[in-house]
């Protein structure tokens, strides 16, 4: 590179200007000192080996899903990083979780990997057994050959049922959807059920109810339930049947935590609305969108990437947990 004065003199303008600017150019890398006295050395750019584009098809639960915060940066970071996520045209809801109608709509579907989540373990199996990459974004994944990530939340509820055990609650049920329980139950249900046996407390379809999943599905559940002998404690799946269940209670005339407590297995921002604060897992999403966005650039690169990951997550003792009545 040649020297400020000479740069100076050729371009027109102060020495300081040109110090200044060279000075900035070797602090972006793209010059080298050699020492005083000595002119800087051009450092050429590397090149940057630059993934092609994929379309990345976003395989969601419900259409709910789809404006979820994890969902919303999971296809902005896709994006800048060059690729093209989308939301196909259904959901797996729609599809009913069922494998053959999954089957014909990806195979319908232009797409160059797939992310599914949680999806039941037959829809990741189907997945791991198809030559197109795909991913397991929470859901049934343990021990498919297929990569996936999601929070790891065995432990925490192996935590949260021996607390409400130490509070005297021996009547306990956990309502979730069908994907966690069948055909056999994952790891987080097997831990609940798992402590209750090691509690001497016998287990069955009271605390792990099979319902059909609809508003009024879920509602006659809870009327099953509670016209017999009554659960002195809910754990709920996700966000919005804690609320459902919360306004089943207080219909009843059922307060929280004095009569029913509650705990919630997610998250969500409409708990900081919440009082008493809601008892619930956490964990960050943005561990988990990493691992996608990661696994996406391998695919992309060719590697054949099937890790899979599991993230931390934490039990929030919340104010709708109490003694057992």
């Amino acid at each position: 590179m040649p020297g400020v004065p000479s740069l100076a003199a050729e371009l027109g303008v102060d020495a300081k200007t040109v110090w200044a600017a060279t000075l900035l150019l070797e602090q972006e890398g793209l010059l080298a000192g050699q020492g005083a006295g000595r002119p800087r050395r051009i450092v050429p750019p590397k090149r940057r080996t630059e993934a092609p584009p994929l379309r990345v098809a976003l395989l969601t639960f419900d259409s709910a899903a789809q404006g979820a915060a994890y969902a919303l940066e999971l296809r902005h970071l896709l994006e800048e990083k060059g690729h093209l996520p989308f939301f196909p045209g259904k959901t797996l809801l729609e599809l009913r979780m069922e494998v053959g109608r999954v089957a014909r709509f990806v195979r319908e579907t232009t797409a160059d990997a797939w992310v599914a989540s949680a999806a039941s373990r037959e829809v990741l199996e189907w997945f791991a057994e198809q030559g197109t990459p795909s991913f397991a974004l929470f859901g049934r994944r343990g021990g498919l050959p297929m990569a996936g990530a999601g929070p790891d939340k065995a432990p925490v509820f192996a935590l949260l049922t021996r607390k409400l055990i130490a509070l005297g609650h021996r009547r306990i049920s956990f309502l979730c959807r069908r994907p966690p329980r069948l055909p056999r139950p994952g790891s987080s249900v097997r831990a609940f059920l798992g402590e209750l046996g090691a509690a001497g407390i016998a287990t069955g379809e009271f605390n792990l109810p099979d319902w059909e999943e609809s508003r009024e599905g879920f509602e006659r559940v809870l009327d099953a339930l509670f016209d017999h002998t009554a659960p002195t404690a809910l754990i709920l799946d996700e966000a919005f049947l804690y609320h459902a269940a919360h306004h089943h209670l207080g219909r009843r005339g059922l307060r929280v935590p004095q009569d029913v407590s509650l705990v919630c297995t997610d998250r969500d921002p409409t708990f900081a609305w919440c009082q008493p604060s809601v008892a619930h897992i956490r964990w960050r999403y943005r561990p988990v969108v990493g691992c996608v966005v990661r696994w996406a650039q391998n695919v992309a690169r060719g590697r054949d990437d099937r890790r899979q990951t599991l993230t931390k997550a934490e039990f929030v003792e919340g104010g709708t947990i109490g003694p057992a009545p």
